[in-house]
């Protein structure tokens, strides 16, 4: 009953982690605005055809074409994307005879998405790039097929234990930073047993990554605690791989962090989750925290007391029903880690090290 990320979006998104150089959306110049102009940080080039009043009627064929001529003469790209709206599919506008109709020297994969794709879940529009990108030659059926089920699977979380649950949910900017920082803190100090999961996605794995970036030797050098994280560099495409590479290394450098268990990789945050409550059951913490997509791990299931920090306002109220005892909300998680390669800065993680420092100096 709430606004949720569009099919469109998580096309353009998915064709950015092919490493496509262009891509041109076929519909008015507003589309996706916002979600455009960030994919320019990641070094993406979007395009629009600026669909009008009279295209809607007469058809923008034409426009597209012209469109993408005109973006292999500025960029000279060896892999563009045609993202559809609704507005030209409605119409039934032809994108692949466009592509074929331009004979470009490079490949362009033609996606006939719009908002109400399916049921009008994010994830289809991604499901819809993969399986195109296939057909094309981009990536292998197998790895297509894997990343589907993969993108179902979350459906399936955020339908039964995240923001889709078909219900308003009012947005809620979780507990105080600096309470729930404390907590942590002292029970590292005080030798409990603590656990972290680093359960993400994608890029926003260098914001989250930041929450276990502190030396826990600063608090009590006798009271390791248990580090498992989704980050295995071998699976996904090469951009998903490289985030996983680089949080390591970020966390391994600047706080001698090294993770206890490997769930899987960014792609599967979805299952990863199920391997980590198995971990979490038989190493029985004290304390358990759960970064980046908290509602997928069934904390219900988990002893002790728990930490959940989401990226969504609209997920703070989920995660209590789902048992978390305290819940933390980062914001804009997509805006601040486009473009980057390297951990960056999150608000409870600077708390995190601020209360460190601060208990050092008493």
């Amino acid at each position: 009953m709430h606004p949720r990320p569009s099919p469109i979006a998580a096309a353009l998104y998915t064709l950015r982690d092919m490493n496509v150089d262009v891509i041109v959306m076929h519909g008015p110049k507003g589309c996706c605005f916002r979600t455009s102009r960030l994919l320019e940080s990641d070094g993406v080039r979007v395009l629009t055809t600026g669909m009008s009043e009279n295209d809607f009627i007469l058809g923008a064929g034409d426009k597209l074409e012209d469109t993408l001529n005109k973006a292999y003469g500025m960029f000279h790209p060896k892999l563009m994307g045609i993202v559809g709206t609704c507005a030209s599919m409605i119409i039934g506008e032809d994108l692949e005879s466009a592509a074929e109709n331009v004979d470009l020297d490079c490949t362009i994969i033609p996606v006939e998405v719009h908002a109400g794709l399916g049921e009008g879940d994010n994830t289809e529009g991604a499901i819809l790039v993969l399986k195109r990108a296939a057909e094309y030659g981009v990536i292998p059926e197998e790895e297509a097929s894997r990343q589907i089920e993969m993108l179902r699977q979350a459906t399936e979380v955020e339908k039964t234990r995240g923001m889709a649950q078909g219900k308003y949910v009012k947005p809620n900017f979780g507990d105080n930073k600096e309470k729930i920082g404390n907590i942590l803190v002292d029970s590292i100090r005080e030798g409990r047993k603590v656990a972290f999961v680093l359960n993400v996605k994608k890029e926003t794995s260098y914001l989250f990554a930041d929450i276990l970036n502190f030396d826990y030797r600063k608090i009590n050098p006798d009271n390791k605690p248990l580090f498992i994280g989704n980050l295995d560099e071998n699976i996904g495409l090469p951009r998903i791989r490289s985030h996983a590479v680089n949080v390591k290394a970020n966390l391994k450098e600047e706080s001698n962090v090294e993770f206890d268990y490997i769930t899987g990789g960014l792609d599967e945050y979805p299952i990863t989750a199920n391997k980590a409550e198995e971990i979490l059951k038989e190493y029985d913490p004290d304390l358990t925290v759960v970064v980046g997509v908290p509602h997928a791990l069934k904390i219900e299931n988990v002893p002790g007391e728990s930490i959940a920090v989401t990226d969504g306002p609209r997920l703070v109220e989920a995660l209590r029903e789902d048992g978390y005892d305290h819940v933390v909300a980062e914001l804009d998680a997509h805006s601040k880690t486009l473009g980057v390669d390297s951990i960056v800065d999150s608000d409870f993680g600077m708390m995190i090290r601020s209360i460190i420092d601060w208990q050092n100096e008493d």
